[in-house]
């Protein structure tokens, strides 16, 4: 007789905090400030992100022992210029083509994952983060039903 396991979805579900953050400042400038606000370490990835073959994301990443957490900055979008190869009046031309980790959160500039016990974000984060003078706001992301979460598997 065949013994049949079954997991339940909690099982193979990571525990995380995702903030949105609105900020013009590039990514190497807000993984400093970051850093700095709130006595982190991020650090460039060696790899980025890829979620296709058309285009990757650049990352910043951490892994914090002490409080067993593992930060993860993700810039939001991605923009792919190509020229065209036409041969007519548009042949000088480029198009540009713009990528979305989380499309349904078009307008965020990037996101600030926290994979933790709690699926609470710390009130001293938020309060650090909002501090910063480049960020023009930051909120949490309700996980649960987001269309595009595979695309922030790590």
């Amino acid at each position: 007789m065949i013994t049949l396991h079954k997991f339940s979805d909690d099982f193979c579900e990571e525990n995380y905090v995702l903030i949105a953050l609105h900020s013009n400042l590039e990514d190497y400038a807000l993984a400093y400030a970051l850093n700095d606000a709130l006595k982190i370490s991020l650090e460039r990835s060696k790899t980025d992100l890829d979620i296709s073959n058309e285009t990757s994301f650049p990352i910043y990443e951490w892994k914090d022992r002490l409080n067993e957490r593992y930060w993860t900055l993700i810039l939001n979008t991605s923009i792919k210029e190509e020229y065209l190869e036409v041969d007519n009046l548009f042949s000088n031309e480029t198009s540009t083509t713009v990528y979305h980790i989380l499309p349904e959160y078009k307008d965020v500039d990037y996101l600030l994952k926290i994979e933790q016990e709690e699926d609470e974000a710390d009130s001293g984060i938020m309060d650090s983060i909002l501090e910063i003078p480049k960020i023009i706001t930051a909120y949490q992301i309700e996980t649960d039903n987001l269309k595009s979460k595979q695309n922030l598997i790590i």
